[in-house]
């Protein structure tokens, strides 16, 4: 299968293109410009490290999808950091993050379909959900509390709290159910942050969304406890040693 062999830059210059399609159409300070180039640039640079280092040719078609849900959600950041000195526009803000959202179910599609499943294509996949829950919740932190940042903060406080505890860092096992639960997340964001429902509705739906997450979570972290180094030798001197895998 052929692979797109300058597939992060082509994402810094859509990234523009969109960014001057939205200050062309619904307006965007420099704030929201230097936030959404910001972003995109960061992403690129990771992404093109991440290739090197694994020795790739380039992006397969399901990271070519994955690096447009980026794009879109560079959108969606521009407008959210905008937003701080001026009311957002919701509709696009809103549209440009549920197209990201649908598209989550294309790109693993499209890897498993052509074959080119890979393991930086599934954690680039994963930072892009991980990242838009993140920017989302901060667009409603004002109007419906600071609690709601932690849709996205738990990920990377899980991350960071690996680096103080190695056996954090083990490798989970597949589980349809945590990709369930992050959709679940973005779904929410996204109904709440559209204005369809009431206040009290969407407290209630953002409300159940941290629910679902605290105990996705909670279950992976009793999983890794269970199976940390320390927990397998203290099993008695007959207990066979589990490799978990470190690192992500």
């Amino acid at each position: 299968m052929r692979r797109v062999q300058h597939g992060p830059p082509a994402g810094l210059i859509v990234q523009f293109v969109l960014l001057a399609g939205l200050g062309a159409t619904v307006g965007l300070g420099p704030a929201g410009w230097l936030a959404g180039l910001a972003y995109q640039t960061a992403l690129c640079a990771l992404l093109a490290r991440g290739l090197r280092r694994r020795g790739a040719a380039g992006l397969g078609p399901a990271d070519v999808v994955t690096l447009g849900r980026a794009v879109l959600v560079g959108g969606v950041t521009a407008l959210v950091v905008d937003g701080f000195d001026r009311p957002a526009p919701v509709p696009p803000l809103v549209a440009l993050a549920a197209v990201a959202l649908l598209l989550d179910a294309v790109d693993g599609r499209v890897a498993r379909g052509t074959g080119t499943a890979s393991d930086l294509g599934a954690r680039f996949d994963m930072e892009v959900d991980a990242y838009l829950i993140l920017v989302l919740g901060a667009h409603l932190a004002p109007t419906v509390g600071g609690w709601v940042l932690a849709l996205g903060a738990l990920r990377y406080a899980f991350v960071a709290a690996g680096w103080l505890l190695p056996w954090l860092r083990g490798t989970l096992p597949p589980r349809r159910w945590r990709k369930v639960v992050a959709a679940v997340q973005g779904v929410a964001l996204a109904v709440a942050a559209s204005g369809l429902l009431p206040p009290a509705a969407a407290n209630v739906l953002l409300a159940g969304a941290l629910a679902l997450l605290v105990e996705s979570f909670g279950r992976d972290v009793g999983w890794l406890w269970q199976r940390r180094p320390d927990a397998v030798r203290d099993d008695g001197p007959g207990a066979r040693h589990h490799d978990i895998g470190w690192g992500h």
